[in-house]
């Protein structure tokens, strides 16, 4: 290439009273803010969790139906979370949410504690005091990693939460009350309806242990989750109801009163109420619920291994201490407390969306709906692998070396289990549940591959990616190898499917060259090119086409409704092909005509019809016609780095990071997808950003922070330096790798991975050549 990152004259450096660097014993756990986007686009919740943690403990603040008159009801596409900002009400408190999802399920166990005459419907917002759910406050709460507290209002009753990997610690203080109960609602979920639960077990062990299961129908169709719950003080009463249709066949159970301390229950809908009698001002009542994959015995086993005593305030020290930990893995430097508050609530969010999935003994539910033991390395579970492959794998390859591993040695278990012989595409709970599209788990294994990340059976990891690529039955799949893109006419969606098969396909051809597996890289190789056979060289484009060969006629590159594309438009995806964007320039008619038309994507508007039945996309998340708050996008600034004018890309980068991520409800420009808006934040704040993972480079932006230590693994520390940092002053004067003048914008992935140094010099103009 032959634009150069010049070295010019030092500006003045800023006085040294401005840095703040964080001590060594500085609590970053102060920055990361919980209740940052859980608006209508954030879709994250705000309760109690620990890194990775299995239990996600959360108010939930409605519960309304996925199902309307028989078909998708599209409000509730605004509870994918469970908590909504503006909701007055909470319903109570559940142990299982996703982070920032567009689509959803879990709410496990919702637990509310109560006063007053029993109440087992959750009643509604318009009028709370007919069921158990409270009025509540915004000024009441706080929200922490690892603790969050609030006060309901109607019960007067102050809630505290906290957790462990497996546990969901609760601590309620309640008033003086003549009755005080705590409720366990068995059919209270998120993307609810009223035949989801297929089957609820509860069965009352002693006056203040339960155990039990349910079974759900929904994203994930057959997913079991067990449960243990254990009072800090015995209950006085306890009771249930059982709201099943009545059913012809009903066994002999009718005979007895189950209503009322009975404790053997099952049924589809369950309600439970564990009773507390007269309570004094300020007496307490604790619960932990730990839960469990695998059997009541096991949350039970995981119970007493993580959460052995009652000192709610020391559960609540450890996990923040193992955020502390964490949140250590990378260190910016700033004199602005809003830019650490932006940083670590995106580490925060960045590192709760994956989650461990076994045991403390490390036994887990397979997709076989067998149980298994992981040997050797921790099992995880919702991997949402059409965002997350992007920025958030190759964040954790970075800074989570040992964990990305367990990770792809759980997708390789995946794939042994699969009867289908196929990688996960989206899986959470020992289910497959094939949202989105393209074979993403690739590029995660790939990655690993290409940087020796990899202390699992690499071949069979290869062979695992090979056998998903060649499975013809699987969404246009043989099309797009016989005529090396997906018809139109046979398969919807088939754009963005051509585009994305043709990345995965070139991570497994670099996953093959490091291994040297030259047949396979080959075929994987020319695979890779097959993104040029949408592309319409009439119109610049890429564009649907028909098993004809000819191009769709009815086209617009504005619409996100368009059938041929999934989450965006024609304008955005033209843009992807990361694994070769000097191929694509070269296409468009090089740097002359590709910058002028990269420079238009942020500047044009794109009106409201456009998106305007595309619940995915909004206008907070839009920047001109550049669709920041979905994610086929999210390299696209960074691709001026391939034309004679790369310095374009560090005022847009800057711009993003400014319009996109801020504190408060609607801090998100969009759903954070378990964590992939987080890490394009985390990446492009540091300064370089995987625009093709696997392809071992990152490709430089423009850092917002003033400086950074990394913890990449092996006791290694990667350092980025900047000097003459402002607002003002966006454009890369010089990147130095170890005092080695960078000549390219381009930083080897391998370099960062061994620890060393990154020194940008910041300035106000452009360094051109």
């Amino acid at each position: 290439m032959k634009h150069l990152l010049l070295t010019l004259p030092l500006l003045p450096l800023l006085a040294a009273a401005q840095f703040q660097a964080p001590t060594p014993a500085e609590n970053l756990v102060q920055y990361a803010h919980p209740l940052v986007g859980t608006a209508k686009m954030g879709h994250t919740y705000p309760g109690a969790t620990v890194p990775f943690g299995s239990i996600q403990l959360s108010p939930d603040t409605d519960t309304i139906s996925y199902e309307q008159n028989g078909k998708y009801n599209p409000e509730v596409y605004s509870y994918c979370a469970g908590y909504r900002y503006q909701d007055p009400t909470i319903v109570g408190f559940s142990h299982t949410h996703f982070s920032g999802t567009g689509h959803s399920d879990l709410g496990d166990f919702l637990v509310m504690p109560t006063t007053g005459p029993l109440q087992l419907n959750p009643g509604t917002a318009d009028k709370p005091r007919s069921g158990y759910r409270s009025v509540y406050s915004h000024a009441t709460e706080v929200a922490e990693p690892a603790y969050y507290k609030v006060r309901l209002a109607d019960h007067d009753i102050l809630a505290e939460l906290t957790a462990t990997t497996r546990v969901g610690i609760h601590q309620y203080t309640f008033p003086k009350a003549e009755e005080s109960h705590v409720i366990l609602d068995m059919m209270a979920g998120i993307y609810n309806y009223p035949d989801k639960n297929v089957w609820t077990f509860v069965r009352v062990e002693n006056d203040s242990l339960v155990t039990g299961y349910r079974q759900t129908n929904g994203w994930g169709r057959t997913r079991t989750v067990y449960f243990a719950l254990s009072f800090s003080r015995p209950f006085k009463t306890y009771g249930s109801r059982n709201y099943d249709k009545k059913e012809v066949y009903h066994g002999f159970w009718g005979r007895f009163d189950q209503q009322h301390n009975w404790p053997d229950l099952a049924a589809h809908q369950l309600r439970l109420h564990f009773d507390f009698g007269p309570t004094t001002a300020g007496e307490q009542v604790k619960l932990k619920m730990a839960i469990s994959p695998v059997s009541t015995a096991g949350a039970l086993a995981n119970l007493r291994a993580e959460a052995p005593g009652w000192k709610f305030a020391d559960y609540r020290q450890k996990g923040q201490a193992q955020w502390q930990q964490e949140l250590r893995k990378i260190v910016i430097q700033s004199p602005r407390r809003v830019d650490k508050e932006n940083f670590y609530t995106a580490m925060y969010h960045a590192f709760i969306g994956t989650t461990i999935y076994q045991d403390v003994d490390g036994q887990f539910r397979g997709l076989d709906q067998n149980n298994h033991l992981a040997k050797d390395f921790t099992n995880y579970t919702t991997f949402s692998l059409w965002d997350t492959y992007r920025a958030l794998h190759p964040l954790y390859n970075l800074v989570q070396p040992q964990r990305n591993a367990d990770m792809v040695q759980s997708m390789l278990t995946h794939f042994d289990l699969s009867a289908e012989h196929m990688l996960p595409v989206w899986v959470h709970y020992a289910n497959e549940n094939w949202c989105m599209i393209g074979y993403h788990a690739v590029p995660v294994l790939c990655d690993a591959i290409v940087l020796g990340n990899a202390p699992f059976d690499q071949n069979h990891a290869l062979d695992a990616c090979v056998t998903t690529a060649r499975q013809r039955w699987y969404d246009g799949l043989g099309d797009y190898i016989d005529k090396g893109y997906v018809p139109e006419d046979k398969s919807g969606a088939s754009v963005s499917k051509t585009l994305e098969y043709a990345f995965d396909d070139y991570c497994i051809a670099q996953a093959a060259q490091k291994l040297g597996r030259k047949d396979i890289e080959q075929e994987f190789r020319q695979r890779a090119t097959n993104w040029q056979h949408v592309y319409d060289a009439r119109i610049g484009f890429m564009r649907p086409r028909l098993s004809s060969g000819q191009f769709r006629d009815k086209f617009d590159v504005l619409t996100t409704s368009d059938p041929a594309y999934i989450e965006g438009n024609a304008w955005n995806y033209s843009l992807y092909v990361p694994q070769d964007p000097a191929g694509l320039i070269a296409k468009m008619g090089g740097s002359k005509n590709f910058v002028p038309h990269l420079d238009s994507l942020f500047t044009m508007n794109l009106p409201d019809r456009f998106f305007a039945e595309t619940e995915d996309i909004t206008r907070e998340g839009i920047i001109g016609n550049y669709v920041h708050g979905n994610e086929p996008a999210h390299h696209v600034a960074y691709l001026y780095n391939w034309t004679d004018q790369p310095w374009k890309a560090q005022p847009r980068i800057r711009m993003i990071l400014n319009k996109m991520y801020h504190q408060g409800a609607d801090g998100l420009g969009g759903n954070d997808d378990c964590g992939q808006m987080s890490a394009w934040y985390i990446f492009s704040a540091l300064g370089f950003y995987p625009v093709a993972p696997a392809s071992g480079e990152y490709a430089l932006g423009s850092p917002a922070v003033y400086g950074a230590t990394l913890q990449v693994g092996q006791g290694k520390t990667f350092t980025v330096t900047v000097k003459n940092q402002s607002d003002k002053n966006v454009y890369v004067q010089s990147a130095r790798l170890n005092g080695q003048l960078l000549t390219r914008p381009f930083l080897p992935v391998q370099a960062v991975r061994q620890g060393g140094t990154l020194e940008f010099v910041m300035g106000g103009k452009p360094a051109r050549k």
